[in-house]
């Protein structure tokens, strides 16, 4: 694997100083431990039929999305009160398919927890996941937001000062396709495709919608991974209290996701809930930014319909 690092282009990020590099393997820009993870998965995971794949690209809701299907899907053994949610980091509620094999082979012998989450671009996923037909669930933001985010959460996790780090670097690298995971337009199209030729397999939330018409959302994603709310959970107000255990203000007032705790001695807890803003990016684009992201992703995503303004 080292030999094969030796061949990938690679890319120091300026606005970083540094202190992280980009490796580019499939088209897709990787940091060297994901990339490691990438190849690991690919030899040793074997999808289940009932694994159901938590994907996105990161800063578009990962960790939304994880704590509302982690909490559809557990609700019958806990509930808002006794949610691991409420002293747990929701990433170490659902494995981490890059970083954590072992848990998921564990959850494959011992429960039906059937949650995999993913920042993997669909033509990354090992062939295991489509020979066992797996559900996919695909959670995407519109892109001038999921600029400010991957920004502030990499800049943090690494410690370089805002005086230190010109946003208008992190912007023009975006732009030019290499950020986390990267392109966000290929890794959107990517499983776009996907949902056009498998539309019972792969489901597309959009975060926006998720914020304006949560209740909603909440219960599509419900039907879809394969827990649909009964009528009397409806009437009892099961969805409601699913979607408030979740919610940003709720999550980011408590004290695991307040504190300095590390995510596998990495990333602050912290780091996880910082605005869930829509339209943050509004202070921070100039109108010449916000003209130039506007035209790119109308060029890349225009077959698509998808609206990520």
């Amino acid at each position: 694997m080292e030999d094969m690092f030796k061949t990938f282009p690679k890319h120091n990020c300026s606005w970083l100083k540094g202190k992280i590099t980009w490796y580019k393997n499939q088209d897709f820009w990787f940091p060297h431990l994901f990339h490691l993870g990438g190849f690991s998965v690919h030899q040793n995971y074997k999808a289940e039929p009932s694994d159901v794949l938590l994907c996105s690209c990161p800063k578009t809701g990962t960790t939304w999305l994880k704590g509302l299907a982690f909490s559809i899907v557990t609700r019958e053994k806990f509930d808002p009160s006794t949610s691991p949610l409420l002293t747990t980091l929701t990433h170490e509620c659902v494995p981490f398919l890059e970083l954590d094999l072992d848990k998921i082979e564990h959850n494959h012998k011992n429960s039906t927890f059937p949650l995999v989450a993913t920042h993997l671009p669909y033509p990354s996923l090992p062939e295991s996941v489509l020979d066992a037909n797996c559900k996919i669930v695909y959670i995407y933001r519109n892109t001038k937001d999921v600029v400010v985010s991957h920004y502030h959460y990499l800049r943090e996790a690494l410690k370089v000062p805002v005086e230190d780090s010109p946003f208008v670097e992190a912007f023009e690298e975006f732009c030019e396709g290499i950020s986390y995971y990267g392109p966000y337009w290929d890794h959107i199209l990517g499983y776009w495709k996907a949902s056009l030729e498998r539309p019972d397999r792969v489901l597309f939330l959009k975060y926006e919608d998720l914020k304006t018409d949560p209740t909603t959302n909440v219960k599509k994603l419900a039907e879809f991974i394969g827990y649909p709310f009964s009528i009397e959970e409806e009437n009892a107000g099961v969805v409601e209290n699913i979607v408030k255990l979740c919610s940003f203000e709720h999550l980011s007032s408590l004290e695991v996701n307040k504190s300095a705790g590390k995510l596998r001695k990495i990333v602050e807890n912290r780091l996880y809930y910082r605005k869930a803003k829509v339209g943050d990016w509004e202070n921070y684009f100039t109108d010449e930014m916000k003209e130039k992201i506007d035209r790119l992703m109308d060029e890349k995503l225009s077959v698509t319909g998808l609206v990520l303004k």
